[in-house]
């Protein structure tokens, strides 16, 4: 269904804004390495029309916290359905590209710097070179879209190719030129879509438990998680989106990154926010989250922002481990993803052996 955008001054007499367009959309590429967050708040934009070397250039690439890599590909004039087509032979040039063609990508486009220091900067974490476009993402940026593009949109990613489309409007108003923007599809399934296997990888059937990554910091404490029973995430739609990916029963596996995997269980529901989370004191009152957690911040500074406000998952542990004793053996899976649904053998067989050093993983609750 073709996305299609009204604004209305609000008012006793509302009146509608009239559409516009952009000078062209080299202004809007402009605006997007200007502003990122027209597309999103946790992507970082590391190169500008790069050669491809297959006739063309791709007009912007980005990361995400996991170092995957996010292809940008305005429509600049061609039908929707050439967009299409060109982007995916777009992604199969940069699914060749290794860590040191992306550290020299970035140096261009910032005159010589550092991509390491850039990502650190940026995300608060290392860059991890061995996770580097392990998977990457499509995103096409039009004015509109037709229905066969559509079509083609949702065929690919209902076979885990991750291809979005973000639909952009131009208003005119007293004021000036408004840009307003809507996804076709959820941002989160086409995040959860690029963090289901490693583009370089081999995939198989998802054996049907999930990978949870707990970020323990000075942000969230897994002692506190162990104690009263829940996984958590927030700071921005990317990191706590994939939370919503979890329904009652569903086992995870929880590895705390720079420590190992730590815990095990059953989820007891969806995410909720950390302002409706409630959990049982010392003294067994039911209680606000926010009041019985003090070992860490669980972003109480975005308490009142929706898109970055913690979000909470109940769990109801069936084993679990201080961070001493966590396990991290080599050639076992990890993610930056807070939830996915890994399709590759490492997942499998990180879990057959997690099954040997956690042995209550499936006792009743």
């Amino acid at each position: 269904m073709p996305i299609q955008h009204s604004l209305w001054h609000v008012g006793a007499t509302p009146q509608p804004l009239r559409e516009g367009s952009l000078p062209s959309e080299a202004l809007l590429e402009d605006m997007i390495v200007a502003a990122p967050d027209i597309l999103s708040r946790e992507w970082m934009i590391i190169g500008r029309q790069e050669d491809t070397g297959l006739g063309g250039r791709i007009d912007l690439l980005a990361l995400a916290p996991d170092g995957t890599l996010i292809l940008i590909e305005l429509k600049r004039g061609k039908t929707p359905r050439e967009v299409v087509a060109q982007a995916i032979d777009y992604a199969s040039w940069a699914e060749q590209l290794e860590a040191q063609d992306i550290t020299r990508i970035y140096a261009r486009f910032a005159n010589g710097g550092s991509l390491d220091a850039a990502f650190t900067a940026r995300f608060g974490q290392p860059l991890d070179p061995e996770t580097l476009n392990q998977s990457h993402q499509i995103v096409i940026v039009a004015s509109a879209l037709d229905a066969a593009s559509e079509r083609i949109v949702g065929y690919l990613n209902r076979r885990d190719i991750p291809i979005n489309v973000l639909c952009f409007q131009v208003f005119e108003s007293e004021s000036g030129h408004l840009l307003s923007r809507a996804w076709l599809l959820d941002p989160v399934e086409t995040q959860a879509a690029a963090a289901t296997s490693s583009a370089k990888a081999i995939k198989e059937p998802w054996n049907g438990e999930y990978y949870a990554s707990f970020g323990h910091s000075k942000t969230r404490d897994w002692e506190e998680a162990r104690r009263y029973g829940f996984i958590c995430a927030g700071g921005g739609s990317w990191y706590s989106g994939t939370l919503g990916l979890l329904q009652t029963d569903d086992l995870i596996w929880v590895k705390a990154p720079g420590y190992g995997f730590v815990g095990v269980g059953r989820v007891r529901g969806g995410p909720v926010p950390a302002t409706d989370f409630t959990l049982k004191d010392e003294h067994g009152v039911e209680r606000p989250a926010m009041d019985v957690l003090t070992k860490a911040s669980y972003h109480r500074e975005f308490i009142n922002d929706p898109e970055r406000i913690e979000s909470f998952v109940a769990v109801d542990w069936t084993e679990t481990r201080p961070l001493a004793e966590a396990v991290n053996e080599a050639g076992m899976f990890g993610n930056q993803n807070t939830v996915c649904a890994p399709k590759t053998p490492k997942w499998r067989h990180t879990v057959e052996r997690l099954k040997e050093l956690f042995p209550n993983w499936n006792k009743a609750g």
